[in-house]
């Protein structure tokens, strides 16, 4: 019987197992791996990449590497051999036109581009076009410059096919100055300390995270469900569903309706109008002030919600009695509905402090960390910019998970001190009883 009631609890929580470790945490484990890396778009995330640029070639020369080598190595050459030829089939080309190059350029190498492309201007059956022509050369080209080699074999078959021999170590030091793959580093933390903009974007999270968390997530939702509390039960009802919805509202209608509201011609400003203030941009003068009024409209509800249901399972016969003692609702707020509350704000205040310490949605729809530079960039914004979506194209992996490990830290450490702020080994302990 035991087995069997084992049996079942495992199957019942192999699923939940299976997706923690799965979307918890290997992406955790994994971020904080990458962390000490130099991944970004520009190395991959597998293996290694060699790739001849011309700043490998700037490298070579300020190390006085073999010039020779490096004079081949900057060098283009035209093939017309069996590999060239049957790269211009898969060309969509005049079938006359292939014809003839394989006749009269089979075999043939040419060094410079320029003489190719007049060589093939004096075909009989003409190329139509110069876009054509340069099909032809970008098919029997030979060179190891701005080509992708995914390991260190076919790079130096490449190299030996131009006539490129080089010693074991002359090919070392080719190869480590070709690999743009990421390397394991810890340059990214320094990085992070030495930044002149850290500092700017940890106070513009703190600022964020417990303005919005006090104001609204925590405050507005508890004086929301103390108020409901006492009034009728239909119109409270009614009352939490008005402020659901912010949270259901789709986020990017969410965000328009705010911007229709705050731009020069919008709702606020035809409100302020007859009182003689002038149009404005307010979303852009005031931007923190309407970032935390979205972010804090949409973090009520739940509070609403979670406060609101521990207050209906307080025993009525409490505030009964309270009421026959002569206790105002004020007093009773204080001296009983709050008390018995400290379970709920616990969890609201530390699930509203992670959830806001992550958030970065509506400030991207918002202002996207503007106006200006960093004005309203947030920690958890700023890691999404830096490994998914920037200005500057250079996506950097590495560094997004070093910032993204010091958001897990971060959260850890509030956490901690929630527990010891709410004093949670009380709450866990088992009531006195009385005999």
């Amino acid at each position: 019987m035991l087995k069997s009631r084992n049996r079942l609890l495992f199957w019942f929580l192999f699923p939940a197992g299976l997706c923690v470790t799965l979307f918890y945490l290997i992406p955790a484990i994994l971020t904080f791996v990458f962390s000490f890396t130099t991944m970004g778009s520009e190395t991959g995330i597998l293996g290694n990449r060699y790739i001849v640029t011309q700043d490998t070639v700037r490298e070579l020369k300020s190390i006085d590497f073999n010039a020779e080598v490096i004079r081949k190595l900057e060098r283009r050459v035209f093939v017309f051999d069996g590999k060239g030829l049957a790269a211009l089939q898969a060309e969509n080309l005049n079938p006359a036109a292939l014809r003839e190059i394989e006749q009269k350029f089979s075999g043939k190498t040419y060094l410079s581009e320029r003489r190719l492309l007049s060589d093939l201007k004096r075909l009989k059956n003409r190329l139509r076009s110069h876009k054509e022509r340069k099909q032809v050369t970008k098919g029997v080209i030979r060179t190891v410059k701005d080509v992708a080699f995914f390991s260190a074999g076919d790079f130096r078959s490449a190299l030996s096919a131009l006539g490129i021999e080089l010693s074991e170590g002359e090919f070392r030091v080719l190869l480590d100055r070709a690999n743009t793959s990421w390397k394991w580093t810890f340059s990214n933390y320094k990085e992070l300390f030495a930044s002149q903009f850290s500092a700017r974007i940890f106070m513009n999270t703190l600022f964020y995270v417990f303005t919005t968390l006090l104001l609204f997530n925590s405050g507005l939702s508890l004086l929301l469900a103390l108020m409901t509390f006492y009034i009728p039960e239909g119109r409270s009802k009614f009352f939490r569903a008005i402020w659901l919805i912010p949270r259901i509202s789709p986020s990017v209608i969410y965000i328009l309706v705010w911007k229709w509201f705050t731009y020069d011609k919008g709702f606020l400003t035809y409100i302020l109008k007859p009182m003689g203030v002038s149009g404005a941009n307010w979303l852009m003068e005031y931007p923190w002030t309407f970032i935390i009024l979205v972010n804090g409209f949409v973090g009520a509800s739940m509070g609403l919600i979670i406060f609101s249901s521990a207050m209906q399972a307080i025993p009525k016969s409490i505030l009964h009695a309270a009421e026959v003692d002569g206790a105002y609702p004020l007093q009773q707020a204080f001296r009983i509905v709050l008390p018995l509350m400290r379970w709920p704000i616990l969890f609201i205040t530390s699930y509203q402090t992670l959830s806001l310490l992550t958030s970065w949605e509506y400030i991207q729809l918002t202002t996207d960390g503007g106006p200006g530079f960093f004005t309203t960039e947030v920690w958890a914004l700023h890691a999404y910019h830096t490994a998914l979506s920037n200005y500057f194209g250079n996506l950097r992996y590495g560094y997004g998970s070093t910032l993204a490990v010091v958001l897990v830290l971060l959260g850890i450490g509030l956490g901690l001190i929630y527990l010891r702020l709410f004093n949670f080994k009380t709450l866990l302990s088992e009531p006195p009883i009385e005999n």
